[in-house]
């Protein structure tokens, strides 16, 4: 059904059997090393092999790449798919070729020979999978060309880059409207990890996909944990953060590029081996940073947010946000570069008032008044994050018009809760002023007519003679604030970017205003101040969450996580993992990710069949790497136990460092 061969090309034999006679279950298992796929991903691939349209709204590691690579496998043709960067199509035609699927990229990295090459394998149909840029895909010599070739389907990724209301819109990507129109009878899917409703149906509209199912994943990434730390003394509370991760690979972003310099030197002062990222080095130091950082040989990027999308890194354990982001768009997509394996991971943003008013500055040096507008509500929803005293998974994952439950219990709001109080009344009077004003203003007006501020404003509407006209006066604006706020993360209110943040009630505020259902809320926290008279707010995270399983841990879906691997065993097989990927010019994971170690550490399988049973382990992978990897376990069984002398180096020297004398990492 589709050209399966190893990275050098040579066919594969597919020896394993159909598993339940399920072709999609197959292909998943042979060539990807995965065992079943996650609730979400099935209903998507059946509805576009059958040749529907679809806008997939999906978290960053949830598995959207395989909504389109098994698709592009079932169909006849060559699937064509858009990405934004050089980088992160690289790594995706590398991860491809080495699970044996035939895959290309075109981009302006390649010359001229390179380039003919890949266009003349398009034209003899020996590619499944083509990656471009959206410039080069909407030139009319590639436009062309594709009308004379057998076309699977189009895949267009981060297509939240479509829309002026996307956080990272980009020009190009409008162009991209077209392909409908052009080839019709090819099946379209846009994906994108990050977008609000407005972002969606713009998406939607731009793309002629307004009439096609939407496909909603859900947000949620259970196995972050997120940290908003007021930022005091941020060089020693990211020194204090990174001792408790060691040796893991993460990444520190900055809003500046003088920032990520001072960062950077000082991390490499102490030992810490890290790199600087930005925009403003010169091209081959930054592909030096992210090839190193990709083959392990980096464990730290300090970067702006130039360094984002084309990470596809599964491995990466933690993020820092030294700096606060300007919108929640950006953070939830940089945060997502952790966990991708679904294991634990940590994200902390480092958060202070000046940060927020040199992220206002910036935003409102822009020439284009809407964009500022729009720009200016994305910011103050992520200064709503961070000043959240709910379980900020909430706060997150309402913001995209997705409900929590109920808590996490796995962000520091969650692990150190504020006190609650019976909020009902609270509640009615903010819900009323928003409604009797009519649903056409923002926070700050609504506040001034709760408390009976009798502003030119407020004056001008005739709101002074409300009902609701300083019914709140015996509150702070502060604490209006945070009662305004938690409706929203509740779901009680909604803000109308449309409508320049408007405040508009929802349905489920009718029960609230109705008396028949009670609310308990966050009593506003006022923030401590230390004896310097800094602003404190928690401490930086010192502990890690216990080890992610089910059907969410992973990229393709196995339905428990790893058993508690041998943790000598798996450096061991790390090391041994690094050497080839040097040797193959690769990033680590395309050889194997950290969680296939993992189970080989804790099942050491002893046979080829006991390999292909752990997550990651395909065809193509078991014939290049499988007998290299079944000898090092074997001698590793065989060995005689020694508990020193296989210690791990030390990341910071180089030196081995004997576990027993490593500092411990209290777990939550």
């Amino acid at each position: 059904m589709y050209r399966h061969t190893t990275p050098e090309g040579r066919p594969v034999t597919l020896a394993t059997p159909a598993l339940h006679n399920d072709p999609l279950i197959e292909t998943l298992s042979t060539v990807f090393g995965y065992r079943e796929f996650r609730s979400h991903q099935r209903p998507i691939i059946e509805h576009l092999i059958g040749g529907g349209n679809a806008f997939v709204l999906m978290p960053t590691g949830g598995g959207k790449s395989l909504c389109y690579q098994i698709p592009a496998l079932h169909r006849p043709g060559t699937a064509v798919v858009v990405s934004p960067l050089i980088s992160l199509m690289k790594d995706q035609v590398d991860a491809l070729r080495a699970n044996g699927v035939a895959a290309a990229c075109l981009n302006s990295s390649l010359d001229q020979g390179s380039a003919a090459a890949v266009l003349r394998d398009l034209a003899a149909a020996r590619l499944d999978l083509l990656y471009v840029a959206p410039e080069r895909l909407m030139m009319r010599g590639m436009l062309d060309t594709l009308q004379s070739v057998p076309l699977a389907l189009f895949a267009i990724d981060e297509a939240h880059c479509v829309s002026q209301w996307g956080h990272n819109f980009r020009p190009e990507y409008v162009a991209l409207g077209d392909l409908r129109r052009l080839f019709p009878a090819v099946p379209l899917i846009a994906l994108t990890a990050t977008a609000d409703d407005q972002t969606r149906e713009d998406v939607r509209e731009r793309l002629g996909l307004a009439d096609d199912p939407i496909f909603v994943a859900g947000f949620d990434r259970p196995n972050i944990r997120y940290t908003v730390a007021e930022k005091t003394k941020a060089p020693q509370q990211l020194e204090e953060f990174l001792r408790y991760h060691r040796g893991e690979a993460g990444i520190v972003y900055c809003l500046s590029r003088k920032r990520v310099e001072q960062v950077a030197s000082r991390l490499q002062a102490l030992g810490v081996p890290a790199a600087a990222y930005h925009a403003g080095l010169p091209s081959a130091e930054r592909d030096r940073v992210q090839d190193a950082f990709q083959r392990d040989e980096l464990h730290v990027v300090v970067a702006t947010v130039a360094f984002g999308m084309g990470i596809d890194k599964p491995d990466v354990r933690f993020v820092v946000h030294y700096d606060m982001p300007k919108n929640i768009e950006g953070y939830y997509q940089e945060t997502g570069r952790a966990g991708r394996d679904g294991l634990p991971a940590e994200a902390l943003c480092l958060f202070g008032l000046q940060d927020a008013v040199t992220a206002r500055a910036l935003i409102e040096n822009g020439e284009n008044p809407e964009q500022v507008r729009i720009e200016i509500h994305k910011l103050n929803a992520m200064i709503a994050f961070a000043e959240a005293t709910t379980c900020r998974r909430r706060v997150l994952l309402g913001y995209f018009g997705e409900t929590l439950a109920e808590d996490c219990g796995n962000c520091d709001v969650c692990l150190d809760p504020p006190d609650l109080y019976d909020a009902t009344i609270d509640a009615q009077k903010a819900l009323s002023a928003a409604y009797r004003t009519g649903e056409r203003f923002g926070a700050g007006h609504v506040i001034d007519v709760l408390r009976g501020s009798a502003t030119e404003k407020v004056l001008q509407w005739g709101h002074e003679e409300l009902s609701v006209f300083g019914v709140g006066a015996d509150r702070t604006g502060d604490e209006w604030t945070s009662v305004l706020r938690q409706l929203i993360h509740r779901g009680y209110l909604r803000q109308d970017i449309a409508a320049y943040s408007a405040l508009k009630l929802t349905e489920a505020a009718r029960p609230i205003l109705r008396g028949t259902e009670a609310l308990l809320l966050a009593r506003h926290r006022k923030p401590a101040r230390n004896k310097a008279g800094t602003r404190v707010r928690g401490d930086v995270p010192s502990s890690r969450p216990g080890y992610a399983s089910g059907p969410g841990a992973g990229a393709g879906a196995d339905a428990t996580g790893p058993a508690v691997p041998d943790a000598d065993l798996f450096e061991h097989l790390r090391e041994i993992r690094r050497a080839i990927a040097a040797e193959q010019s690769v990033p680590a994971y395309v050889v194997f990710a950290d969680r296939s170690l993992m189970e080989m550490a804790s099942r050491k399988p002893a046979s080829e069949d006991e390999l292909l049973a752990c997550h990651g382990v395909g065809a193509a992978k078991l014939e290049r790497y499988g007998l290299q990897f079944l000898a090092a376990i074997a001698e590793w069984v065989a060995a005689p136990e020694d508990p020193g002398a296989n210690a791990p180096a030390d990341p910071a020297t180089g030196a081995s460092a004997d576990p027993a004398q490593t500092a411990e990492r209290p777990d939550a």
